[in-house]
């Protein structure tokens, strides 16, 4: 959140947030800014630690849309000490020309029902209306399955976490305690000094 109110504040012109389930798009959205989290392997994670692999991200948080794609024309490049990382072409920047002729976007019927604030349905057809005058055919779609969505992201990043930041627990890796006389007493003392 910091990062996102730092550039709609102005301080910045852009920030590099690491996104597991929305840590960069939400920050942005409550802030008015722009915030991206790119393809899986488009930016290089290398030096982030993770807490969910599959699910982790850099990207990301600008004043415009013109402004992440032309941060990410910069950071997608393959980094051969990530080993998920793509060999990525970038010209995100040059792709927003304005026309859309032949794009086409999909509005999830299942993101429209029960819940939804009215102000947020009403911006969402505005930018969709905009979409459509620039040349792109706009039309309903369905994702029966997003409902498994939530529910799916917490197995897999509780399990990832748990997997991840079980190496910082003072016995493989990092800093250690001294004088314990068991295991617990090691973990209870570790983290308690270590944090």
């Amino acid at each position: 959140g910091g990062a996102a109110a730092a550039v709609a504040a102005g301080e910045v012109w852009y920030a590099i947030g690491s996104d597991t389930g929305r840590s960069i798009r939400q920050p942005a959205a409550c802030c008015g800014v722009t915030g991206m989290k790119p393809t899986y392997g488009a930016v290089s994670r290398y030096g982030l630690i993770a807490y969910a692999s599959s699910l982790d991200q850099l990207g990301p948080i600008a004043r415009s849309a013109a402004d992440c794609a032309a941060i990410l024309d910069v950071l997608m490049v393959h980094d051969r000490r990530d080993s998920t990382s793509l060999p990525t072409a970038g010209g995100l920047l040059a792709g927003l020309d304005g026309d859309l002729r032949g794009k086409r976007i999909g509005l999830p019927a299942e993101c429209f029902g029960e819940g939804l604030d009215g102000g947020i349905r009403d911006a969402v057809t505005a930018a969709a209306q905009v979409l459509k005058a620039r040349g792109a055919l706009v039309e309903t779609c369905s994702l029966p399955l997003t409902r498994y969505a939530v529910p799916t992201y917490y197995i897999i990043a509780c399990a990832e976490a748990s997997s991840n930041l079980s190496r910082f627990d003072g016995v493989k890796y990092g800093w250690r305690a001294e004088g314990y006389e068991d295991l617990g007493e090691l973990y209870t003392k570790t983290r308690t000094q270590g944090f």
